[in-house]
């Protein structure tokens, strides 16, 4: 029961956001989506990182040092007329 009057309640605002002119619909939505954006955000980032240290997998790992740096060998090209006018 209580399911069916979210889903009630939930149409009933989409109907009046949809039947809103675009830019308070705009606003409407931008002031609801992004507060549950960053908590959802917040929570996966929590979560994950309570994960991570549970796997063992919260370390960072130390950067290979490369000795030097590898660079490829260029060919020197001569410029040509593209024929262009």
């Amino acid at each position: 029961m209580a399911v069916h009057a979210i889903g009630g309640w939930w149409d009933g605002f989409e109907l009046w956001v949809a039947g809103l002119p675009f830019i308070p619909q705009f606003l409407v939505v931008l002031v609801g989506m992004v507060p549950i954006s960053f908590a959802i955000a917040y929570g996966l980032d929590r979560v994950l990182r309570v994960a991570l240290h549970v796997l063992g997998r919260d370390r960072a790992v130390a950067p290979i040092a490369i000795e030097e740096p590898i660079t490829a060998a260029r060919e020197v090209r001569e410029p040509v007329q593209s024929g262009a006018r």
